[in-house]
């Protein structure tokens, strides 16, 4: 009995077994998993390939400066509040906004986003997957320009096949390249089999072409894993997260030894901090830093409340805000060593300048990166690594994203039923979201599957400047305390009511004005797919005006603006979810059923043990009874 409430509460061996606090929605098996479930969601690949490029060209070091401001002034206060937000309520983000009923069109949002981003996020998962597969094997597959897929324009950083060719070798036949390298414009092996082999790329985005078989595999081993580590829930990928959220920091940590032991290794790492103090004052640096901020925390995507609405009501979610933002900017940080590491020592050898091998986006994971692995001896083992290390980062996030959207279906529904049968929401969801990243294994969305997130920058901006209104934060500031303890302080105060909302709305005027149409190397694409682009990010934002303009709709009231009123006021249901947790001024707001009940199954099971109990306390009782030496009965005491 006692190994199954382990099991089933998701105690870890030798903690003491706890019983969820919300027996009918579930908690966290303990605060760790959370930590960690969070870390692994914003800890992603943005982290890797996009931090580092986005570091040296604008200013390297100088950039930490910005970058560290907005973390401070916009990162973490808006963490802490969507935090506070989800464990509040212990509900999605959906279920959130009976704070104001009006503004649950932005929960849609979120959740229009997470599936976008969901889905794009797989079949980059898929491609990483895809390329582990492919470093199995003696010889990375990208190494030469002697296979079909490449073109007369390859030149490979390591000459010709040579049967038993040391490293030496190697270094030499590199240097013979570089004035080769220096005088055409060069075509790595790794970038044609990205592009000719891998995606094999169509002449155009009207030209969908066949699915790409192997790819659409690697899709659905992706969608099997996620699914799988969510097949119960929090309870599974809790448990699952000790390894995913974890495992990334040793494959760094291994990478970036063996980087920083390379020739030219120092010049990379040196191109990647170097301040260039004139960019500070550039606006596009300032924009740059607070986007890596706002994308890489994965605000407004519906997932931070997600993950909170499963821990204790009484948390400190506030502390947890702090630790989970400074790990995810210091893993950038981190990350950028590893990287511009074995940059700068491909570089030395080609000759040429970082900035011709540096890269960003899947650029760098799929093409730069992997090129500069074939020059280590065993390459395939580093590049196992390496790309083990991307599935497992993207697999973090892709936990969240999925739960997001599980989660609000179940809470929206919120019947027995549907509790007790959240696995099979799991799958549906599941098959949904492979059937819709099928096209995106084609010859032509492979090409674009990295671009089409770009136009999701406007929406999830303005889903955060909606999803924070200033009109109830006075009485949520009380909320905070009546949960942690104490008020929030000072200064996360003064960040929501002003700071934050000021350079949430600098970052959507400056993406509005920085916006350029989207290329892909020198592929110019068609208006009409354009169109199709802002058409997919304004359908999560539509979803505010459309639901705010139905409930005001259906509120109650004779004039528009008693609706209005009547629209924004919160729900009689909102608060706390547990009845011990509803004081103060939700001692007597809501009708008594708010209290969250356990499910009918749970009622049964602990119906029969009462009755084993009684049975049990019956039988003891005539067991102990001793007759008196004059017919009357005793009822020993036990020792102490």
């Amino acid at each position: 009995a006692i190994g199954s409430s382990v099991t089933g509460n998701g105690a870890v061996p030798g903690e003491p077994v706890k019983k969820d606090e919300n027996s009918r929605r579930g908690n966290w098996g303990n605060q760790i998993e959370f930590v960690l479930t969070s870390v692994g969601y914003a800890v992603g690949l943005g982290n890797v390939w996009r931090f580092p490029y986005l570091c040296y060209r604008n200013g390297g070091g100088a950039f930490m400066f910005p970058y560290f401001i907005m973390l401070v002034f916009c990162g973490i206060p808006l963490f802490f509040l969507e935090l506070s937000f989800g464990q509040f309520t212990s509900l999605g983000c959906l279920g959130v906004w009976k704070v104001s009923p009006m503004f649950k069109g932005v929960g849609y949002g979120m959740m229009v986003v997470s599936t976008y981003i969901g889905i794009y996020y797989n079949v980059v998962i898929c491609i990483a997957f895809y390329y582990f597969f492919m470093s199995m094997t003696n010889l990375l597959p990208w190494t030469y320009c002697n296979n079909p897929w490449n073109t007369p324009d390859c030149t490979g950083v390591v000459g010709t096949p040579l049967a038993n060719a040391t490293f030496a070798n190697v270094s030499a036949v590199v240097s013979g390249l570089t004035e080769i390298v220096n005088r055409t414009k060069r075509t790595s092996p790794s970038e044609e089999y990205w592009r000719n082999y891998v995606l094999n790329i169509s002449d155009g985005i009207g030209n969908f072409g066949e699915v790409r078989l192997p790819i659409l595999g690697c899709l659905a081993v992706s969608w099997v894993v996620v699914f799988l580590c969510l097949i119960r829930g929090v309870k599974s990928s809790g448990k699952v997260v000790y390894f995913t959220a974890t495992f990334p920091y040793v494959v760094l940590t291994i990478l970036f030894i063996r980087g920083i032991t390379l020739e030219g290794a120092i010049s990379g790492i040196k191109y990647y901090l170097t301040p260039q103090w004139e960019k500070i004052l550039d606006a596009k640096v300032w924009g740059d830093a607070a986007s890596q901020i706002f994308y890489s925390l994965g605000c407004a995507w519906g997932g931070l409340i997600t993950m909170a609405s499963y821990n204790k009501f009484h948390n400190n979610c506030f502390r947890d805000s702090i630790i989970i933002s400074v790990t995810n900017c210091g893993t950038s940080v981190y990350a950028g060593f590893v990287i511009f590491s074995i940059l700068g020592f491909m570089a030395n050898h080609l000759g040429v300048d970082v900035s011709e091998v540096a890269d960003h986006g899947p650029g760098l994971a799929f093409v730069a990166y992997p090129e500069a692995l074939t020059l280590l001896p065993i390459s395939p083992l580093w590049s196992l690594l390496f790309f083990f290390m991307l599935i497992l980062l993207g697999l973090g996030t892709q936990f969240c994203l999925l739960e997001t959207l599980v989660t609000a279906v179940v809470d929206e529904i919120g019947t027995d039923w549907i509790i007790k049968n959240k696995t099979y929401v799991t799958l549906g969801v599941a098959i949904v979201g492979f059937l819709l990243g099928v096209p995106l294994t084609t010859r032509v969305s492979n090409k674009n599957t990295h671009k089409h997130v770009l136009y999701l920058w406007i929406d999830l901006l303005c889903c955060v400047r909606c999803s924070h209104p200033s009109h109830f934060l006075h009485n949520y500031f009380k909320d905070v305390e009546m949960m942690l303890g104490f008020p929030p302080p000072l200064f996360f105060r003064i960040c929501w009511k002003y700071v934050s909302p000021f350079i949430i709305t600098f970052i959507l005027i400056f993406t509005v004005i920085q916006y350029k149409p989207i290329t892909y190397n020198d592929y110019v694409y068609p208006s009409w797919s354009l169109i199709i682009g802002f058409a997919m990010a304004l359908s999560s934002v539509i979803c505010i005006p459309i639901y705010a303009l139905f409930k005001i709709a259906v509120s109650e009231g004779s004039t528009f603006l008693e609706r209005l009123k009547n629209s924004v006021k919160p729900d009689p249901d909102w608060g706390p979810a547990l009845q011990e947790h509803r004081k103060g001024r939700y001692a007597t707001t809501g009708p008594e059923s708010v209290e969250v009940r356990p499910l009918k199954e749970e009622l049964k099971d602990e119906g029969k043990e009462k009755l084993k109990e009684k049975e049990t306390e019956k039988k003891d009782e005539i067991g102990l009874t001793i007759p008196g030496s004059n017919g009357s009965t005793l009822n020993p005491t036990p020792s102490a």
